[in-house]
């Protein structure tokens, strides 16, 4: 019962947001991106509220850690879900972020899709050329720095099925990075996998935590090495993170 009024509640409320959305949309752009900053702060504490109220299934972010980052970076996370998203938005509640996702996520989802294409997100196609991907991360990374942006990167390029990390791919961090050298601070997550099936979630998310949390802070890379650098490191920083967490949990 519970899992049908947690996804009932979250449905009703994007709904709602997703209306008002759509007709800023249609009427007023600027009022338009308004609604999408709205979405990404109010309805991501929304959405963590609910699965804290009906599934036991919490927020936890260290947000002590923030104080380390500097005004703009890059925020570099393993990925393990599209509640990603509304995660990193609870723990960095702002309204600068945007994030790099799949072309897929830019059509037919409620609410999500829409505030993609016209908050300044960056999608790229699976199915497109490489050259086609790579300009779109220098439109993307020029946005960013025209208007102050945090972008997200995840560079797994695909959500983590079992939690556990998948390779990190480089062409299109450095690519990025050499169009918009910022720092780069590096994220863990973990609990987002435990979504991925709706008719599981009423055993993977009782009593489960959704974890946040900056691991490091570099300051902006300098060539090919220092990039590669910070995706072999800052890989291993969150499978040790990752350990950590789940030891704790075991324990």
């Amino acid at each position: 019962m519970n899992i049908a009024i947690t996804i009932a509640a979250i449905g009703l409320s994007l709904l709602h947001a997703g209306a008002v959305n759509r007709l800023a949309y249609v009427f007023h752009r600027p009022w338009n991106l308004r609604v999408n900053t709205w979405i990404m702060v109010r309805q991501s504490r929304m959405i963590f509220a609910v699965f804290a109220a009906y599934m036991d299934f919490r927020f936890v972010g260290d947000s002590k850690a923030l104080t380390a980052l500097p005004d703009q970076y890059i925020a570099l996370s393993n990925h393990q879900s599209l509640f990603d998203i509304p995660l990193f938005n609870r723990y960095i509640p702002n309204g600068r972020l945007r994030f790099v996702a799949k072309a897929e996520l830019g059509r037919n989802i409620p609410v999500v899709s829409l505030m993609l294409r016209t908050g300044g997100h960056c999608l790229i196609s699976r199915t497109g050329s490489g050259s086609s991907a790579m300009r779109e991360l220098d439109r993307f990374a020029d946005r960013v720095m025209q208007n102050d942006w945090i972008p997200v990167i995840f560079p797994e390029g695909t959500r983590s099925k079992d939690g556990s990390v998948g390779t990190f791919h480089a062409a299109g961090f450095r690519r990025f990075v050499d169009r918009c050298p910022l720092p780069v601070g590096v994220f863990a997550i973990d609990g987002g996998w435990r979504i991925s099936k709706l008719g599981d979630m009423r055993k993977t998310l009782r009593g489960g935590r959704y974890r946040i949390k900056l691991l490091k802070v570099y300051d902006a890379p300098q060539g090919k090495a220092e990039q590669v650098k910070i995706l072999e490191e800052g890989k291993v920083l969150i499978a040790e993170q990752l350990e950590r967490w789940r030891a704790e949990a075991r324990g």
